[in-house]
């Protein structure tokens, strides 16, 4: 299938590895003129050459400075994937006031710094997409990690709001929700825990069991970046131009909801 994206330019922040990676390599699959986005320019970079990316952009989007590097080096952008963020696992204990702000500021406001600066651009040429990546987390917390956990519903909230202020412009924001991926940290803390709740020796009874009892969900497994990869390449096309502030949950049915 043709998703029509060719020539299309697309910014995915925190590509240089894991579902970021796995994001732009998709969208650059598809034909479109990817950014590479990361702070490890030498991984970065690394990760363009391999995937044919069009250009790099290296910067911290905690600051200011590092918001601004990388919105030069991107250029006049069609696409943007705000994907880059922070995950642990610190519990209410542990997450201090000042934790809290580190995690908005890194995962929520270095979102919002992009589009600041690459949305009105968007606006101007009457066509563009904003794509939050968020997370089941926003509306099912979980007792641990609170502090990531409110992060992604700002990110589904402000995703919502962004839509209404850009009613007409033919830019559109939307929200791709994955549920538990399987990436190297992942697979990391589910095989550390397996010990303790018997879940297994080898991987994938490992995976099994943990995604039955940790995160249980109708498909029986963790997902895998190239899903998530294929819910944003979707909305990034012409086929979602009737999409707006909406959430698309790639999650294995792991949010028990109708809305």
């Amino acid at each position: 299938m043709d998703l029509r994206i060719d020539g299309r330019r697309a910014l995915v922040t925190g590509s240089s590895s894991g579902l970021g990676e796995a994001i732009a390599r998709l969208l650059a699959e598809e034909g479109a003129e990817v950014v590479v986005h990361g702070r490890d320019e030498a991984r970065t970079r690394a990760v363009a050459k391999d995937i044919g990316a069009a250009a790099v952009a290296i910067g911290d989007l905690a600051t200011d400075a590092g918001a601004d590097a990388v919105a030069a080096a991107a250029g006049e952008i069609d696409v943007l994937v705000n994907n880059a963020g922070r995950y642990d696992t610190v519990g209410w204990t542990d997450s201090t006031a000042e934790h809290w702000q580190e995690f908005y500021n890194v995962n929520v406001v270095s979102g919002i710094r992009m589009i600041h600066r690459l949305v009105p651009g968007m606006r101007a040429r009457a066509w563009g997409r904003v794509i939050q990546i968020g997370g089941g987390l926003a509306v099912q917390p979980m007792a641990m990690q609170p502090h990531y956990n409110a992060t992604l519903a700002a990110r589904h909230n402000l995703t919502v709001s962004l839509a209404r202020e850009l009613s007409g412009t033919g830019v559109t924001s939307n929200v791709v929700a994955p549920g538990a991926i399987l990436a190297d940290a992942t697979q990391r803390l589910m095989t550390s825990l397996a010990p303790e709740h018997g879940w297994g020796e080898e991987w994938p009874e490992i995976e099994r069991n943990a995604a039955r009892n940790f995160v249980p969900n109708d498909i029986g497994r963790f997902g895998r970046p190239e899903e998530i990869a294929g819910a944003v390449a979707y909305l990034c096309s012409p086929y979602a131009d009737y999409v707006s502030g909406a959430t698309l949950r790639v999650d294995g049915g792991a949010i028990r909801s109708v809305a």
